[in-house]
């Protein structure tokens, strides 16, 4: 297939992009390339790319894919309290414009990037595909809006799909480290603490980046029939853990580390137990492979690799919010969050054509 990959630069994008190329699709990408400095490691693959907020994309960008997988958003909680409009405008409103032009020029698959966090305050219920949705912060909310309207557009000609995600872990050349997993292997790394910035308590799935990515490929495979207007939940049912069960593990792979619980850790209302039978009976040909365990021993590794210092992953190179706040204080966004001047590491600003 011809792939158009929104947020191609962003943390799961980066992993995912070269897995669906190993697969036989041609991919081409589409970024405004946000998070231009908060390159972790090597440089980053070349792929044929669009430079454009995604809430640009004009019909011609679109002609000619056969599918569209829709990454690109404001990635978390914290960064869509920034600004929760801004939140419904990216990804919410543009999502669904994005949805629509596919539409109108002849893209025929659209894999929408959703989120088990759908499920919301849920309790210790396991929740599958028709359990009850409850979103408590604008990006949740924003995921559940886009899955309600692209399910109206849906036809014979147009099929899109939701790709319901498990809380994503791992290594990425865009990394992120407000994940929980990452973070909590971040400051044992860093500082013999396992900072526990909630009470523990509350269950989350767990998925790693390129189990994402190898459901991405399943659904692309899978006849038309199969994924039609379907939401699915991506992990494995062993994946649910409490927080409090998160920071064990990484506490038995970091050495001489000890959890503790950050000042004024509070209870989450973020809590849900997800089933994951539906991927595993629809796409038993490609399991997914990741534990969290496995997971943590190669977050660990890659740091210490990178010789990761906390100022670095707790300053604005990495931290999404910090990083948004700094280039709107310089100017460099405009209150739109697009850009007006772009100054990538080690290089004079320059304009960046919308």
């Amino acid at each position: 297939m011809r792939v158009l990959v929104t947020g191609n630069k962003g943390y799961i994008g980066t992993a995912m992009v070269p897995m669906l190329q190993e697969a036989g699709h041609e991919v081409v990408g589409l970024d405004s390339d946000l998070y231009c400095n908060s390159l972790y490691g090597p440089k980053l693959d070349q792929v044929i790319e669009i430079t454009k907020d995604v809430r640009d994309a004009e019909k011609d960008d679109l002609k000619g894919f056969d599918a569209i997988v829709h990454l690109a958003g404001l990635s978390n909680d914290s960064l869509g309290d920034l600004n929760p409009e801004l939140t419904y405008d990216i990804n919410y409103h543009a999502s669904i414009r994005l949805a629509e032009i596919s539409k109108a020029v002849g893209v025929s698959r659209f894999v929408f990037a959703s989120s088990c966090s759908n499920y919301g305050a849920a309790g210790d219920d396991i929740k599958d595909e028709n359990g009850e949705l409850n979103p408590i912060t604008p990006y949740a909310i924003s995921k559940v809006l886009v899955e309600r309207d692209l399910r109206g557009l849906a036809d014979d000609s147009f099929s899109p799909v939701f790709m319901r995600n498990a809380t994503a872990y791992g290594v990425s050349p865009k990394m992120r480290f407000d994940l929980v997993v990452n973070n909590l292997t971040a400051w044992a790394y860093t500082t013999g603490q396992v900072l526990l910035k909630s009470d523990g308590k509350p269950w989350r799935p767990l998925v790693h980046i390129e189990d994402i990515s190898r459901a991405v490929i399943a659904v692309l495979d899978a006849p038309k029939e199969a994924i039609h207007n379907q939401a699915i939940n991506i992990g494995m049912d062993s994946e649910n853990y409490q927080i409090f069960q998160l920071a064990e593990f990484v506490k038995s792979i970091v050495p001489n580390c000890e959890i503790k619980f950050a000042e004024g850790a509070e209870p989450d209302q973020r809590n849900y137990r997800v089933t994951f039978a539906k991927y595993r009976q629809m796409f038993s040909k490609y399991p997914l492979r990741w534990t969290v365990s496995r997971g943590i021993r190669q977050i660990y590794d890659s740091y210490r690799t990178f010789g990761l210092q906390k100022d670095v992953y707790e300053g604005p190179k990495y931290k999404r919010v910090a990083q948004i706040k700094q280039l709107l204080s310089t100017g460099q966004l405009d209150e739109t969050l697009r850009w007006r001047t772009r100054r990538d590491a080690g290089t004079q600003a320059q304009p960046v054509s919308a």
